[in-house]
């Protein structure tokens, strides 16, 4: 196992992984937005990707990148599928609050 990866420690990826990993929880959690929520999403799944290719390269394995290809496509499905249903609710409630979504009676 490398500690390091062109020159830059392991820690400062997985560093910047665990940061962009709480902001993605934080935005989740804190937001009422429902685009920002789904940014928020993506912001977490980046922060897994990183951690994926940082130990892939650190154990020299080709089997980390290729989860990363998983991941990417489950988050462009995701992100296809639910700003579908954004724009569906947002023309019928005439908002992208997430309090006023009680419930999703038409």
């Amino acid at each position: 196992m490398s500690t390091e990866i062109a020159g830059v420690p392991i820690f400062y990826y997985l560093g910047l992984a665990s940061i962009l990993f709480s902001l993605g929880v934080l935005g989740v959690l804190i937001r009422k937005n429902i685009v920002v929520i789904f940014m928020s999403v993506e912001l977490i799944l980046n922060s897994v990707n990183l951690v994926f290719v940082t130990f892939s390269k650190s154990f020299s394995a080709i089997s980390g990148e290729v989860i990363v290809f998983f991941v990417m496509a489950i988050a462009a499905a995701e992100a296809a599928v639910g700003l579908a249903l954004v724009i569906a609710i947002f023309r019928q409630k005439k908002s992208s609050n997430i309090e006023e979504l009680g419930t999703l009676k038409w």
